[in-house]
This record gives C-alpha cells, structure tokens and sequence, in this order.
C-alpha cells in the first residue's frame, strides 16, 4: 500500500468511525434530539456500527486500522514500522474531521446547548455537558485506576484483532470487519463503565481538540488534565498486545 493510498483510507475510515461515535453521543446526550437519554448500550452499538462502516471503506485503501493502538499493536508484533507515522497522521486527521461532522449534524441541537425549564435534568439555563460527546470522561478519577482500565480495555482490542488474522476463514468470507464490530461493542458494554472506553488516542485526542476550539454554547472544560490517559493507555496497551500476540502465536 502507497503512503497516499494509507493516508486517505485512514482519514476517510477514521471520520466515519468518529462521525458515528460522536454522532450517537451527541444523539443520546443533547437536548431536543429524538434519541435523547437512550442510553450506553446505544451508545455501545453506535461505536459498533461506526467501526464496521470505516474499517469496511477504508480497508481497501490502508486495511482499516482507524486506530493508533491497533497500527503500533502491528507494529509492535511484524517489526514493520516505516508507514506507521503515515497510520497515524492519517488517523488524527481522521478523527478531527469526523468530530467537526457530528458537530455540523446536531448544530441546532448544539446552539440550543441549555437545560429545558420544568425538567428534572437541571436548573433552567443550566448547561448540557458535551465534552463526553467527542472525547472520554473518567466516572472516577483516578489517574492509576484510570489507566489500567485503558490498558487491559485496549489489549482486549488489539489482541483479538490480532488473532482475528489466523483465523482464515474470517479473511475469505469477508467478515473480520464484523466480528471486530462486535467486539467493540462487547468492551463497551463490559469495559466502558470506569472511563468510556477510549481504546483508541485518535478517537479521544482529535475531537478533545475540535471541542476546544468549536463554537459551542456553554461548552464547559476540555479536561486537558486528563486526556494523556486515553492517549497512553490505548497506546501501551496496544503494544502489549502486539508483544503477547509475538510471543504466544
């Protein structure tokens, strides 16, 4: 594969990744949206879906990897290093522009960014938070905990993934794509409660950067205290994994 053609494949598989994992946030979190407070299992499935429409239209052009920790997982494991650098500019790329969509979706959702009168979710006027939106939001802070469930989160990823390639029958019938799919969607649903399940420092780190910069009403902190953590974990956890993969396969 040219660098071009990774580059491409990585920012056009990587937007949709986080148009619709941004999207369904944003669908769940913000007011006057018709999937409003449906819930961390859509969510899970929305980050599921946003997986499967990437990974599959970008595979063609760079394999689909939409993910830093899955690129150095590889990496880590074949000793091929050269187009990393181009995975992971194409990756960031990806994940800003993806971010900038969602937003563009729910803008009149976003401009509304104010607590209704005479519900139970708040004071009036009060502001709806939308960082958790576009980027990872510990449910406890703590740093160590934190990280440790970015790292085993990510290795129970990039590991699978991994594997997922000895198995030819997934390759011939198509359908790797899917049952990574699926899988995102099981770390989510058994993995995500600590911290929202990053697993990926594209996905956390580029929209945390169009959030700070976007004109969003009300929009509350970036949290850039926290954000080495989805960063970090994902990446170490994605190493580990193409080491575990190297030495056990």
């Amino acid at each position: 594969m040219s660098n071009a053609h990774i580059f491409v494949g990585e920012v056009i598989g990587t937007a949709i990744l986080i148009l619709f994992g941004a999207g369904v946030c944003a669908a769940v979190t913000l007011r006057y949206s018709k999937a409003r407070a449906s819930g961390w299992v859509v969510i899970a499935f929305g980050w599921g879906f946003g997986v499967l429409a990437g990974a599959y239209t970008a595979a063609p052009l760079s394999g689909g990897h939409l993910n830093p920790a899955v690129t150095i997982g590889i990496a880590v494991d074949t000793g091929k290093w050269g187009q990393v650098w181009v995975y992971l500019l194409g990756q960031m790329a990806g994940a800003m522009l993806g971010a900038v969509l969602a937003y563009l979706v729910y803008l009149a959702q976003f401009q509304a960014n104010v607590r209704k009168e005479g519900t139970t979710e708040g004071t009036a006027g009060e502001p709806v938070p939308t960082l958790g939106i576009f980027s990872t939001i510990p449910e406890i802070r703590n740093p160590v905990a934190n990280l440790i469930t970015e790292i085993i989160a990510t290795m129970s990823l990039v590991l699978p993934v991994l594997a997922f390639g000895l198995t030819k029958g997934l390759g011939q019938s198509g359908t790797t794509v899917l049952i990574v799919s699926l899988l995102v969607v099981g770390i989510g649903l058994s993995l995500g409660g600590p911290t929202g399940y990053a697993i990926n420092p594209a996905r956390d780190l580029g929209p945390r950067i169009v959030h700070t910069f976007l004109p969003i009403p009300n929009k509350g902190s970036s949290d850039w205290g926290y954000s080495w953590i989805p960063v970090v974990g994902p990446l170490i956890g994605g190493a580990l994994a193409g080491l575990v993969y190297n030495i056990a396969f």
